[in-house]
């Protein structure tokens, strides 16, 4: 695992920082392994019937953990204004990176300038501008838990190295780089079934190895008890083309694998007001079209990744998600003389005449991208390859420098609305995250229609809708849906699996 950055909730925007504070921090909701949302520090919530109050009913069990900030250094009881307090230290940019997920809280004269208010010390009332029906599912996100303002107070900028939150398990030592150690929270108020206290673990101890053949040893060794990720270790060791666990390394430890709310994608900005994007064959659909069917993704996924993960025939909302169905909506299969014809369509006959076209990249996905540069060769459309520093690309597709990226979308909550958000005209990067500047009429239409719709069904429909647009525009090329995949120790039970790849441990039980 790379290095933790903060342990405070209001920076939870990587899986480095998410994981630990998933484990110190609470808040009003939670998701299951399914993702559907269950109550954590909320007993219950309603909505009102025109979609813009939710109020929350409290537990009255939950404390903070004991900690020094407190008088007498113990914990005291969580109160609804204490939600009031953590939620509204989020609009403060210089210690939250949840701001564009609060534009739509209605604090305005009609409020009272309050979009999150106690109504008493066990009612929470959250309003919102308009109606948005991903909003409960953004109340899971870590940004969203509670604090307690006497930590802030006491600890001031050195919060984030001394988290005081109300989970399962509570905050120990943090050496940076190195290790960070977590205890059994003795107070915590969830419970099993069978009504015993949880979590079962005494302590919890994540380490920060770079080095993936060092991390693969430790587990081996017994030293750590489960690795995370592809990137964790040599796939083609310990895969098979198959992507199952090798026989030798089965007495040793198990494979978890899941879906995951995660589209690998090359980007192509298509806006025609941007000059190198007039001089660029790629602002011809025919063109963006005929890329999508020139490679074979199947043969990207079984080779190049050891059949971990999905080859998108489908559009770009990933399997996991409600709306994913290839039947609905249908993508890309490999079809090189169908890629053939529409190049000549687009005045390419055999590839005469076509400018080379450049892909943007980084490191770790140069071997993908040289298959797909090879495949795509043979229907003579020549790509050139650019790797590039992380912080580059990331900046360079913000700035709309480049018309041609390889990027990915993690889901940050589980709503078909954070995928398509990417295509909505009025999010335009670099204010947003519209990378290609697709602009389409109809399909921002049914985008605001599905913000406000409540009905399940008819609200999956408009996501596949939007996604057939999608797919029909080729502003993007889909590559493949990831996976979650993980090598767990045989002594590890209880270790609960979801397509967030939200880690959950206080159901986790550790054998002798």
């Amino acid at each position: 695992m790379a290095g933790v950055t903060s342990l405070d909730p209001a920076a939870a925007i990587s899986f480095e920082n998410i994981w630990p504070v998933n484990q110190i921090f609470n808040g009003l909701v939670q998701m299951d392994d399914k993702l559907n949302v269950i109550p954590s520090i909320s007993k219950n919530h309603s909505i009102s019937n025109d979609g813009l109050v939710y109020t929350f009913n409290l537990r009255s069990d939950v404390y903070f953990q004991d900690n020094v900030c407190f008088e007498s250094g113990r914990g005291r009881r969580v109160i609804a204004q204490d939600f009031e307090y953590s939620f509204n230290r989020l609009f403060d940019s210089r210690v939250s990176s949840a701001l564009t997920l609060l534009t739509n809280i209605d604090r305005s004269e009609k409020t009272e300038y309050k979009g999150f208010q106690a109504i008493n010390d066990s009612t929470l009332e959250i309003r919102l501008k308009e109606p948005f029906s991903a909003f409960i599912n953004i109340l899971t996100m870590k940004f969203f838990s509670v604090i307690p303002f006497e930590a802030i107070e006491y600890y001031k900028q050195d919060f984030r190295r001394n988290p005081v939150g109300t989970g399962p398990f509570e905050f120990k030592l943090w050496e940076e780089g190195t290790k960070l150690i977590l205890i059994k929270n003795p107070n915590y108020f969830e419970r099993d079934a069978n009504g015993t206290r949880l979590p079962y673990l005494d302590a919890v101890s994540i380490s920060f190895v770079k080095d993936r053949e060092t991390a693969f040893m430790e587990l081996l060794n017994g030293k750590f008890d489960m690795l995370s990720g592809a990137d964790a270790f040599n796939i083609n060791e310990v895969l098979d083309k198959d992507g199952d666990l090798r026989d030798i390394y089965m007495s040793k430890f198990y494979l978890q694998k899941q879906d995951f709310l995660k589209t690998d994608y090359i980007g192509i900005l298509i806006d025609e007001k941007i000059e190198s994007v007039r001089n660029s064959p790629l602002r011809l659909k025919s063109i963006r079209k005929a890329i999508n069917y020139a490679f074979d993704r199947d043969k990207l996924i079984k080779y190049l990744r050891n059949n971990i993960g999905y080859a998108a025939h489908a559009g770009f909302i990933p399997k996991g998600m409600k709306s994913y169905d290839p039947e609905k909506v249908k993508g890309y299969n490999y079809n090189p003389d169908f890629a053939k014809e529409l190049l000549k369509d687009a005045g390419f006959p055999g590839g005469k005449g076509l400018p080379e076209i450049t892909l943007h990249t980084t490191d770790n996905y140069k071997e993908q991208v040289e298959f797909i540069q090879s495949q795509l060769a043979e229907c003579n459309i020549n790509l050139q390859i650019s790797i590039e520093k992380t912080s580059v690309l990331r900046q360079s597709v913000n700035n709309c420098e480049y018309n041609l990226f390889k990027k990915s979308w993690v889901g940050d909550y589980p709503d078909e609305e954070n995928f398509m958000s990417l295509f909505y005209s009025k999010n335009f990067s670099p204010e947003g995250v519209n990378y290609f500047h697709y602009k389409n009429p109809d399909f921002d239409a049914a985008f605001e229609k599905a913000q406000h719709e409540t009905n399940e069904a008819a609200k999956i429909e408009l996501y596949q809708k939007m996604d057939r647009m999608v797919i029909d525009d080729a502003p993007i090329i889909p590559l493949y849906y990831d996976q979650v995949i993980r090598l767990v120790s045989h002594k590890i039970k209880g270790l609960g699996n979801n397509s967030m790849n939200l880690l959950n441990l206080k159901t986790v039980v550790k054998q002798k």
